[in-house]
């Protein structure tokens, strides 16, 4: 057996036990981060903005503390960025997180030296429990790449600012960067389809046990992989035996993906974002990711159907139930306070708290009154697709609005992996499943105000295409999967089969 291979068991074995206890602990530690972050916050900028010395509880820091998007915020994040002191924590900043908002365009991030542990950790311990709870340790002999941003950084008032992933790969730690792929240098390519070539010549004769990075990115390497060498992922690459993923939901993907590498080989899903490192797969047993309730950020939850008004219900983790939608809302120690993230969540166990993201808040279609959601549009679509046999690589879905009555229709873009054999039954199927699922399409549907989906077929690699023509391939970018409005429908037709 390999030294690190080795050595890491009984270290995983102690965060595995670790994390077991945390679960115990979640409330009171919930508890002692909001009266942590209420200290130090109370001398900030903000804390004296909105009187946090005068906050005991988390009734009265709702009162004190409204929820805020990055639009909201960024008056005191252009302070931090003019290189202000305590503006929304104590000191600078160490990094910026920088990443593309949807609404907001660029978005800086703090991160703080108090906060940067987050983001480390949480990934180390999924990795390590996942080591404990199955036994295998072997991946750690061998090669292991993340796919990720740049890591170079410029300086924006001051502070170190990039991708999260490039920061991420500062921290790595050194008994690790021998196994580390791609090389310093490949990871420094802006152009993800240069850096993705130079990644498989680089990786393409290595010992890979280890793949991470988002699913359409991994797709898109192991296309290149399979478009090299004629063989599955699986066979190139023979001890490779696990998958790390997120920042997508996993499942649209998870067939062609295991297609790809022809064999089974285990997945550790997270939940990380600039703004902090939520959740992670502790087991592979249980269902949904176990919330990182210890880890400096205190949850509130909000029922995503008030997210938007004047004075929506927050909840704090206590409060929860299962099988609900809530809108994420997060006070961290990088700075964030009532920041709403932008993603809903749905509780599957609440003893641990272990939740799935089902979605994005502006990732909706209500066009007409019904607030489909972006995990019932992919409901609708797996089932369907399972029924025919049918492979996705990609899709989107977005309103079409006609003149007259029973002629608007909700329209879906997709580019099949396996085409099917029975395109119209595809259709029907989808639609009678999202039908079941939101009870306003059903009645739109059946009262004739809505036509029944439509697809339009894109073709191969059509929405690689379409993300290069409007500069968003590779990074962090990604297709969104519902939109209110025609600006992602309209800019496929050009991308159609």
């Amino acid at each position: 057996m390999n030294l690190k291979s080795l050595l890491a068991k009984p270290f995983a074995n102690y965060i595995y036990n670790k994390t077991q206890k945390g679960m115990q602990t979640a409330l009171p530690d919930q508890e002692a981060i909001l009266k942590s972050l209420l200290k130090t916050g109370k001398s900030t900028v903000f804390g004296k903005d909105h009187r946090l010395e005068a906050v005991t509880d988390h009734a009265g820091f709702a009162q004190a503390v409204p929820i805020r998007d990055y639009e909201q915020l960024k008056p005191y994040i252009n302070q931090v960025k003019e290189g202000k002191h305590n503006v929304l924590w104590k000191g600078l900043p160490i990094y910026f997180a920088k990443t593309s908002g949807t609404t907001s365009g660029v978005k800086y991030i703090p991160i703080t030296k108090e906060s940067i542990s987050n983001h480390i950790d949480t990934a180390r311990n999924a990795l390590l429990c996942y080591m404990a709870e199955t036994g295998n340790s072997a991946f750690a002999n061998g090669k292991m790449i993340f796919l990720s941003g740049s890591p170079e950084l410029e300086r924006i008032g001051n502070v170190p600012t990039g991708r999260l992933s490039g920061i991420v790969n500062h921290h790595i730690p050194s008994y690790l960067r021998s196994n580390q792929l791609p090389s310093y240098e490949t990871n420094c390519i802006e152009d993800w389809e240069t850096k993705l070539d130079r990644i498989v010549e680089e990786t393409i004769a290595r010992d890979m046990t280890l793949i991470s990075g988002i699913p359409p990115w991994m797709q898109m390497y192991f296309d290149r992989l399979m478009e090299k060498t004629g063989k599955k992922v699986g066979d190139i690459f023979p001890h490779f035996s696990v998958m790390v993923q997120g920042g997508v939901n996993f499942e649209p993907y998870k067939a062609r993906l295991l297609e790809s590498i022809g064999r089974k080989v285990d997945s550790i899903e997270l939940f990380p974002a600039s703004e902090g490192f939520f959740a992670f797969q502790d087991s592979q047993q249980a269902e949904g990711l176990l919330l990182n309730t210890h880890s400096g950020i205190y949850y509130e939850f909000v029922p995503a159907g008030e997210i938007f008004s004047e004075n929506p219900t927050r909840l704090s983790l206590k409060d929860v139930k299962l099988g609900e939608n809530y809108a994420l809302i997060i006070n961290s120690n990088a700075g964030l306070w009532g920041y709403n993230i932008g993603d809903t969540v749905k509780f599957v166990s609440l003893d641990p708290y272990r939740l799935v993201v089902s979605g994005r808040i502006k990732h909706f279609i209500s066009a007409f009154g019904e607030h489909v959601i972006g995990e019932e549009v992919e409901y609708a679509l797996l089932q369907a697709a399972n029924e025919e046999g049918v492979k996705i690589t990609e899709f989107t879905v977005a309103p079409m609005v006609e003149q007259g009555k029973g002629k608007s229709y909700h329209e879906w873009f997709i580019e099949f992996e396996q085409e099917p054999a029975n395109l119209e039954a595809l259709r029907l199927k989808a639609d009678t499943y999202l039908r079941k699922k939101n009870v306003y399409y059903d009645d739109l549907i059946s009262g004739n105000i809505l036509m029944p989906l439509q697809i339009r077929q894109i073709r191969k690699n059509g929405f690689i295409d379409y993300m290069k023509s409007v500069g968003k391939l590779g990074g962090q970018n990604k297709v969104p999967r519902l939109s209110n409005d025609r600006v992602v429908a309209e800019g496929l037709r050009e991308f159609l089969n």
